[in-house]
This record gives structure tokens, C-alpha cells and sequence, in this order.
């Protein structure tokens, strides 16, 4: 069977700020509805970027700003609730988090609440460039050896910007193994869930399922 190769990429993030703020509920709720999606992809995983040694990651800056801002640990769990992997559009995701607040700001009280001065949420936006690795995987072994020596970032880029920001439908390791014939191993990781776990942890136990392919 012919395997086209894997192309190992990493990405550059230059985080942009859009000019736009908020400083009550209301406010957030209006910015989540009008700014680019990018800025919902920015604002939904940027703690995964930045605290990937952590484990579970923090929540979404929607979730964090409501609850230690404006000190409604009631929104702010709604906010946190809400499990980015099931969603494979940002304009889905963006839906589910303008639903759960219009709920919420149709029955709470004191809902405009301001942040303290200096404290208000700033709306940002990613804008992401794709770098090749120079890593070209021609069939599984090289794929594993790759994926032991790749950066974080090429991995975050494959399972996470792939499926939600580039709307594949699933993350580029998967597509890529079932396109080599190991529908069992791309089946275990498109059912892993990566935000529960540190990207060297995801590297760790991808290599467990991609050894498995190999043997």
C-alpha cells in the first residue's frame, strides 16, 4: 500500500488586539457575538498555548475574567463548562457560549456589574503562520521518530488548530493514519481528548498508540 508521506508543521502566533473591550457581562456578550472567530479561537486556547505544563489546563479567558473580575462565579462555571471538543466550528462554539449567557442574563440579577478600573477584558485576536519542520514521514516508523522529536507546538498545531481552527473535522495525526490503512490507532486518537492532558503528556501517549502500528 502507497503512504502519502506526512508532513511534520509548527506554527508563529502574532496575538493582535482588536480595540474592543468589555467591562460588564453584557458587554463580553456583545464582544463574543461581533469579533472574529479567530478571536474566539484565541480566547478559547490560549491558556493551552501558554500553561501547556499544566494539567487540566485552565479554563477559557471568557471563564476566568467572569469569575475573578467581575466576581460571578455563576456565569463563570457556565462559561467553563462548556467542552470545546465537541465542537468542530467556531461558529458553533461561538454559539454555544452566546446561548448559555443570553440564558443566564435573561434571569440573573445584578448582571452589570463592572470590573475594576484597569481590569476590563481586552478582546484578541491570533493570527497564525504555518511553518514546515523539514520532518517528512514516508511511512509509520518515521512517523513515530518524528513525532519523539517535534516541537510541542507542531503537535498542538496537528491536534488542536486542525480540527477546530481549520475545521478538518479531526486532528491530522488521525486522517493521516487512516489514510495508511491503522484505523484502530487513528480511532484511538480521534477519541482521545486532548485538553486534559499536557502536550508532553498527549506526545507520550500518542507514541503509545503509534507503537502499536508499528509492531
Amino acid at each position: 500500500m502507497e503512504i502519502t508521506p506526512f508532513e511534520f508543521k509548527s506554527r508563529l502566533v502574532l496575538t493582535e488586539l482588536l480595540g474592543r473591550r468589555a467591562a460588564t457581562l453584557p458587554e463580553l456578550v456583545e464582544g463574543i457575538r461581533s469579533v472574529p472567530l479567530s478571536s474566539i479561537y484565541h480566547h478559547t486556547h490560549r491558556f493551552l498555548q501558554q500553561h501547556h505544563f499544566l494539567s487540566p489546563e485552565p479554563p477559557n479567558d471568557f471563564a476566568y475574567w467572569v469569575t475573578n473580575m467581575l466576581n460571578d462565579e455563576i456565569a463563570g462555571e457556565k462559561l467553563a463548562s462548556i467542552d470545546v471538543t465537541q465542537f468542530l466550528k467556531l461558529s458553533d462554539l461561538r454559539q454555544r457560549f452566546l446561548i448559555l449567557m443570553e440564558e443566564y442574563l435573561g434571569t440573573a440579577i445584578n448582571v452589570n456589574r463592572q470590573s475594576p478600573e484597569g481590569e476590563e477584558f481586552h478582546f484578541m485576536s491570533s493570527r497564525i503562520f504555518v511553518v514546515p519542520t523539514g520532518k517528512i514521514a514516508g511511512n509509520i516508523k518515521e512517523f513515530r521518530d518524528f513525532l519523539k522529536v517535534v516541537s510541542i507546538h507542531s503537535i498542538y498545531f496537528h491536534m488542536f488548530e486542525a480540527k477546530l481552527r481549520l475545521e478538518k473535522g479531526d486532528n491530522d495525526f488521525s486522517i493521516w493514519l487512516r489514510s495508511a490503512g491503522k484505523e484502530e490507532e487513528a480511532e484511538q486518537i480521534s477519541r482521545l481528548d486532548p485538553y486534559t492532558f499536557t502536550l508532553e503528556g498527549l506526545r507520550e501517549r500518542l507514541l503509545k498508540i503509534v507503537n502499536n502500528a508499528t509492531s
